[in-house]
């Protein structure tokens, strides 16, 4: 079976392609970025459009196949912007009605935990899932990915890339935060927001930037204080989660994940409890077509192939509102 899968949740426009074994043939994408301010829904959208071709195109060749040659089409449903969602979406209905193959929707946030296990070979993970609009510590238990705890506000992606357009960078933010935090090892103590098995960056947002306005901090101190504080709180939570669950493996999963300084915490945290720290190769832990097609093949499995009139997008839908039929206790 080959499976070709299309993400389009936020500023990624992806198509990957992978069989039923989870071999990825292709993984191409391209990125909506800005050089101030962040995600405008109305231009990442049209942003899709003008490049959903091209990377289609581009997902063929590298694979070595024609449209024909697909079995299965699967698109990201959930969540994400609405603006940007239905471009994949339509784009997914467009090629299933043309080739008259199957498809499926399926949930994003998923798809980022099944590319960690497939790619890392975790086989019960905690999922630390840190990206721009989500911040969640996902686990499996009966029939469904159960979240442990959350961001009560917004993503710590979101709140990087906030902090770093109002410092002046642009979109995404969070790399540029990660190269200014290597020019300090000046701590500067900020507000840490741990609530139980929740995490909240709203009010650690708005201190820094007034902390950066007065021209207190430099941001240089400002980045690495910040990535120490928060990345500090995540590993206090998932660490948590490990407890709670008596699981001993830790998959990371999220553009976030990228950052080296969270992965070393990540493993400190692991290695000091006996616990196993996976992390996918970065191009699977970025928003990527891949995942999509890869959780694709996994329901298409277990469920079947949907209505193209049931093919809609549910940008609201939460991790733990999907039943999960292809797990294997």
């Amino acid at each position: 079976m080959i499976c070709l899968g299309i993400e389009s949740t936020a500023h990624t426009f992806g198509i990957g392609i992978v069989d039923e074994k989870g071999k990825v043939l292709a993984n191409v994408k391209d990125a909506y970025t800005t050089e101030s301010g962040g995600i405008i829904p109305t231009e990442a959208s049209d942003h899709h459009v003008n490049v959903c071709d091209v990377v289609l195109r581009n997902a063929l060749e590298k694979a070595k196949i024609s449209l024909a040659d697909v079995d299965l089409i699967t698109y990201s449903q959930s969540p994400g912007i609405g603006h940007t969602l239905r471009i994949g979406a339509f784009v997914a209905r467009s090629l299933a009605s043309q080739l008259r193959k199957p498809i499926v929707g399926v949930n994003h946030a998923i798809a980022h935990l099944e590319i960690g296990r497939l790619r890392t070979n975790a086989k019960d993970p905690i999922l630390l899932y840190a990206s721009g609009a989500n911040t969640q510590v996902i686990a499996y238990h009966n029939k469904k990915y159960r979240v442990f705890g959350e961001s009560l506000d917004i993503g710590v992606g979101n709140f990087l890339d906030s902090f770093a357009r109002h410092i002046g960078l642009g979109f995404p933010g969070g790399p540029k935060i990660y190269e200014l935090s290597l020019q300090s090892k000046k701590f500067i103590e900020l507000p840490y927001v741990v609530k139980g098995m929740d995490v909240s960056f709203g009010g650690l947002l708005t201190h820094t930037k007034r902390k950066f306005d007065s021209g207190e901090c430099s941001k240089e101190d400002l980045s690495f204080s910040i990535q120490e504080t928060v990345f500090a709180m995540l590993v206090e939570v998932s660490e948590r989660a490990l407890a709670h669950t008596r699981k001993n493996e830790l998959v990371l999963g999220g553009g976030v994940a990228c950052n080296i300084r969270l992965r070393e915490m990540c493993e400190k945290m692991c290695d000091d409890r006996g616990a196993q720290c996976y992390c996918p190769e970065n191009e699977f832990l970025v928003d990527n077509g891949a995942m999509i097609a890869w959780l694709g093949v996994l329901k298409y499995q277990n469920q079947g192939g949907e209505k193209i009139s049931d093919c809609v997008i549910k940008p609201y839908e939460r991790t733990d509102d999907v039943e999960v039929t292809w797990y294997k206790d």
